[in-house]
């Protein structure tokens, strides 16, 4: 492979596997729609490109990046596709907004939670988490160049503008401005925040961390627990879904500082989220109406190739580990 191609691989590899976890993997379209990458891959593999070089450059680590994604799932569902606050997103009927609705807020507890926890933990953060792994002589450094992320900046603005529009020609819904003002100071609050956190927690815990397959394994069970919280619980699934995301964010945040803490346990962490859509998939109904053999084979299809890049990811992360300690 010529040097430059080997260079922006592992970006081209996120630019299109951000958009496969968030949509083929999730069950939303069938692999007969795969075309659809080149129209989705801007948005959210720009986006995912975006967030990694600007960590990576800042010399930042995950906390950052998960914080940059929380940013990311704000601006495209308030902004690009305003489904935090339209009632009937392009007249698709998905009642999104009933269940724990704010009145004051004109928006659902439960979809708000929801579809951000969907795009800072699966979209964004396991995307990248994924593709590092591939990769991890170069996890922690940029793969793009001043024209690379120039490029990735325009391509992610362009597909903002042309989702937004594609929304309101379509459903002619337009936010409140003090929703998009709300929403616009939780976003740039997120990314200033992303900024001054540091790279590594100030104190380390000498305990040792549990296995990868113990984080894995961790990652798969919460994940799932998420996905299956019917929404007809409301605002019962609400307090699901915070006591969730609190207690697993706490819990990784603690085993992350521990002793032996690696490349294994965040690959782990980002398999079992992947495997949690992968299963999930085969419960959902797409987007696009897919019914029957169709659908289900696809989804068959891409759990297969989401564990065969987890196979190649852990050999690569293995074969690193042997030699940088040889």
């Amino acid at each position: 492979m010529p040097t430059f191609l080997r260079r922006v691989a592992p970006a081209l590899g996120l630019f299109f596997l951000a958009p496969f976890v968030s949509e083929y993997l999730l069950g939303d379209f069938p692999l007969t729609k795969i075309g659809y990458l080149f129209i989705l891959g801007p948005m959210y593999g720009g986006g995912a490109i975006l967030i990694r070089e600007v960590a990576r450059r800042m010399g930042k680590g995950w906390p950052t990046i998960f914080v940059f994604a929380f940013a990311y799932a704000v601006f495209e569902e308030a902004f690009t596709t305003q489904t935090l606050f339209n009632p009937n997103y392009l007249n698709l009927n998905l009642h999104l907004l009933e269940p724990a609705f704010i009145p004051a807020l004109g928006i659902s507890a439960w979809w708000t939670i929801f579809v951000l926890t969907l795009h800072t933990i699966w979209s964004i953060s396991t995307s990248i988490a994924l593709v590092e792994a591939c990769v991890p002589d170069r996890a922690s450094t940029p793969w793009l160049g001043a024209f690379g992320l120039t490029t990735d900046t325009i391509l992610f603005v362009l597909a903002a503008v042309a989702s937004t529009r594609f929304t309101i020609q379509h459903d002619h819904f337009i936010a409140t401005t003090r929703q998009f003002v709300a929403s616009a100071i939780i976003c740039l609050g997120a990314i200033l925040i992303a900024c001054v956190l540091p790279q590594h927690a100030s104190s380390r815990d000498e305990n040792p961390a549990p296995s990868p397959w113990m984080a894995g394994a961790l990652s798969l069970i919460a994940g799932s627990i998420f996905l299956v919280i019917p929404k007809a619980w409301a605002w019962g699934a609400v307090a699901f879904y915070l006591a969730l995301d609190a207690i697993i964010l706490l819990t990784v945040v603690k085993i992350s500082r521990r002793s032996g803490w690696n490349a294994r346990h965040r690959l782990a962490l980002a398999g079992g989220a992947a495997l949690a859509y992968a299963w999930h998939a085969f419960l959902q109904n797409p987007v696009d109406g897919t019914t029957g053999l169709t659908i289900r084979v696809s989804n068959a299809i891409c759990a297969v190739i989401v564990i065969a890049l987890l196979i190649f990811a852990a050999r690569r992360v293995s074969q690193y580990a042997l030699l940088t300690h040889n």
